[in-house]
């Protein structure tokens, strides 16, 4: 590994966990492209990094943060990861089913997806407030919303 490949890495990294801790993204916002863009890594290759960067507890710092200020219901985050990991596993199917073009195609289009819904069709709402982190605590602590008493 080059000097050159490391920095980018280590930049790719950096600026991968800034915007997870900001503002919940990283993965495939942000570490598939520049793996694509910068090191030429193939699109298969950069979403096997990538997922292979969320096998390990990389984010724990800032989920301790959110959690301390009531912004994470724990029960919440064990459900869809439950799920994730059956996702994760038929898209991962579908994915290496496919040639690297197609796969570039669909990525780019979920984003574009993604960037006119947010853009164009998300409806203001009235500002967070710290009760919405405290309610949320709240149904994790108690068990509200999921049939427990």
């Amino acid at each position: 590994m080059t000097l050159t490949t490391l920095i980018l890495l280590l930049i790719v990294g950096l600026a991968a966990g800034f915007l997870s801790g900001l503002i919940g993204i990283g993965g495939g916002i942000i570490i598939v492209p520049a793996l694509v863009l910068f090191l030429g890594f193939s699109q298969k290759l950069a979403q096997g990094t990538s997922l292979g960067i969320l096998l390990l507890p990389v984010g724990i710092l800032a989920v301790i943060q959110y959690y301390k200020q009531g912004y994470l219901n724990v029960n919440y985050v064990a459900i869809i990861a439950s799920a994730f990991v059956l996702g994760s596993f038929l898209g991962s199917k579908l994915a290496l089913s496919m040639n690297d073009e197609k796969m570039k195609k669909v990525f780019a289009i979920v984003l574009m997806m993604i960037a006119v819904k947010m853009l164009f069709f998300d409806k203001p709402k009235s500002p967070a407030t710290k009760t919405s982190g405290t309610a949320a605590t709240n149904i994790q602590q108690t068990g509200q919303g999921f049939g427990v008493k």
